[in-house]
């Protein structure tokens, strides 16, 4: 029988006490499964609404969803950096104690729930959420909204692993580097000066407005203390053209994010840098996978040997006036496209 300890909590001082570890760093491999990073999301890029934290638990074996509710409605706690939401627990989708958990979740959110949307989310955890929560009376659809690439680098180096790049890569790279003259430095541990540098990259690139600056600045400082980090900062004559976000742990290098000065393009500083990070993650800090986060942008299969999609999971409680009403506007709008199509 699943029970559940607490239920739905509504701030990260209970989930701290009742989690007692269960979503620290030592328990969670991801990032983005972590309390910590939650409540950073929570704080730093506040959604809508207020915080409702559902948990179940079975013994040993747990489940929590972070959601930020806004009246009836409720929403993945997620921002622009997650590479994932949805649940987060210590066994498997495909245990049977997964599904019996959000089921659990699914009855005791059901109340006060209309309709709930969790993105981005991977295949199988996002397949067995909508499975349990039609157990439980819900109605839901999965949409694919964006795609996850990643590489497998177990025991290349980098060498080999840039050997099976597409070659116009590694021709722009050999032709570029040689004429761009730029130096390429990546740091370990935060630096005052190097994050201005990165700031200054962002805001003269072609996405000045994106995101939250402090939200980056807060999760380097704690990836940093933490031995994760992985600034990268390629220089032109002394100054900052490019730059790069990532973190590396348990095997994986994650790339947050990168930018370089549009009037900068035409050097190609963006792939003379990632040259460089990609060097050392897999030289240096020898990972075994790579991940370049959400996003079906066309440079990344270069970069990159293989991609998945990335789903939006749509619920709907018929049991409430707005449930019923967006299920139905749901049903309609696929049936017109669909006569559409035929």
């Amino acid at each position: 029988m699943v029970w559940v300890k607490g239920e739905l909590l509504d701030d990260f001082a209970q989930a701290h006490r009742l989690g007692a570890g269960q979503l620290d760093r030592a328990a969670q491999d991801s990032l983005f499964d972590r309390l910590d990073w939650n409540q950073r999301v929570w704080e730093k890029t506040p959604p809508a609404g207020q915080l409702l934290i559902a948990r179940a638990q079975q013994e040993k074996a747990f489940c929590w969803l972070m959601l930020a509710r806004d009246g009836s409605r409720a929403n993945a706690l997620s921002n622009w950096y997650n590479f994932h939401a949805g649940p987060i627990a210590n066994v498997p989708p495909d245990d049977p104690l997964f599904r019996k958990m959000l089921i659990a979740l699914a009855r005791r959110l059901k109340p006060g729930i209309s309709r709930m949307t969790v993105s981005p989310m991977r295949g199988s955890g996002a397949k067995a959420m909508l499975s349990a929560f039609r157990k439980s009376g819900w109605h839901g659809d999965l949409d694919a909204m964006s795609v996850r690439w990643t590489a497998d680098v177990t025991d290349k180096s980098f060498a080999e692993y840039w050997a099976a790049r597409p070659g116009s890569l590694r021709s722009t790279f050999k032709r570029k580097s040689a004429k761009a003259g730029l130096e390429c430095g990546i740091l370990t541990s935060f630096d005052d000066d190097a994050w201005a540098a990165y700031e200054n990259v962002y805001a003269a690139s072609w996405k000045p407005t994106e995101g939250s600056m402090p939200f980056l600045e807060d999760m380097a400082r704690n990836e940093s203390a933490q031995g994760t980090l992985r600034l990268g900062i390629a220089l032109k004559d002394g100054e900052p053209i490019a730059a790069q976000l990532w973190t590396v742990e348990n095997g994986v290098a994650l790339i947050h994010k990168l930018a370089y000065r549009s009037d900068a393009r035409d050097l190609s500083p963006g792939t003379i840098l990632s040259e460089a990070m990609f060097r050392h993650v897999i030289d240096v800090d020898k990972v075994d996978t790579i991940d370049f986060g959400t996003g079906d942008d066309p440079y990344k299969a270069d970069w990159m040997d293989q991609s998945e999609p990335l789903y939006r999971l749509t619920l709907f409680n018929p049991a409430s006036f707005d449930g019923l009403g967006g299920l139905i506007r749901t049903r309609l709008a696929a049936l017109v496209r669909g006569n559409r199509n035929s």
